[in-house]
Protein backbone atom coordinates (compact mmCIF):
# COMPACT_ATOMS: atom_id res chain seq x y z
CA UNK A 1 0.00 0.00 0.00
CA UNK A 2 1.40 3.42 -0.92
CA UNK A 3 0.89 6.79 0.75
CA UNK A 4 -1.88 7.88 -1.62
CA UNK A 5 -3.89 4.76 -0.84
CA UNK A 6 -3.49 5.29 2.91
CA UNK A 7 -4.33 9.01 2.73
CA UNK A 8 -7.32 8.26 0.52
CA UNK A 9 -8.77 5.66 2.87
CA UNK A 10 -8.18 7.99 5.82
CA UNK A 11 -10.00 10.86 4.09
CA UNK A 12 -12.88 8.57 3.17
CA UNK A 13 -13.29 7.41 6.76
CA UNK A 14 -12.98 10.96 8.11
CA UNK A 15 -15.63 12.07 5.62
CA UNK A 16 -18.01 9.33 6.75
CA UNK A 17 -17.53 10.42 10.36
CA UNK A 18 -18.07 14.07 9.45
CA UNK A 19 -21.19 13.24 7.45
CA UNK A 20 -22.55 11.19 10.35
CA UNK A 21 -21.84 13.96 12.82
CA UNK A 22 -23.59 16.41 10.52
CA UNK A 23 -26.66 14.17 10.40
CA UNK A 24 -26.59 13.83 14.17
CA UNK A 25 -26.64 17.58 14.77
CA UNK A 26 -28.79 18.40 11.73
CA UNK A 27 -26.10 20.30 9.84
CA UNK A 28 -26.48 20.00 6.08
CA UNK A 29 -23.19 21.91 5.67
CA UNK A 30 -21.23 19.32 7.66
CA UNK A 31 -22.94 16.50 5.80
CA UNK A 32 -21.94 18.05 2.48
CA UNK A 33 -18.36 18.61 3.65
CA UNK A 34 -18.23 14.98 4.76
CA UNK A 35 -19.48 13.76 1.41
CA UNK A 36 -16.92 15.91 -0.41
CA UNK A 37 -14.16 14.52 1.78
CA UNK A 38 -15.32 10.99 0.95
CA UNK A 39 -15.19 11.71 -2.78
CA UNK A 40 -11.72 13.24 -2.43
CA UNK A 41 -10.58 10.22 -0.46
CA UNK A 42 -11.92 7.74 -2.98
CA UNK A 43 -10.20 9.66 -5.78
CA UNK A 44 -6.89 9.73 -3.91
CA UNK A 45 -7.12 5.99 -3.18
CA UNK A 46 -7.84 5.32 -6.87
CA UNK A 47 -4.77 7.34 -7.78
CA UNK A 48 -2.72 5.22 -5.39
CA UNK A 49 -4.24 2.04 -6.84
CA UNK A 50 -3.23 3.17 -10.33
CA UNK A 51 0.33 3.87 -9.14
CA UNK A 52 0.55 0.37 -7.69
CA UNK A 53 -0.77 -1.13 -10.93
CA UNK A 54 1.86 0.75 -12.95
CA UNK A 55 4.59 -0.49 -10.58
CA UNK A 56 3.33 -4.06 -10.90
CA UNK A 57 3.19 -3.93 -14.69
CA UNK A 58 6.61 -2.27 -14.93
CA UNK A 59 8.10 -4.85 -12.58
CA UNK A 60 6.88 -7.76 -14.73
CA UNK A 61 8.73 -6.58 -17.84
Amino acid sequence: MNKDQVKGVSKDIAGKIQEGAGKLVGSKEQQAKGLKKQVDGKFEKSLGDAEELVKDVAGKK
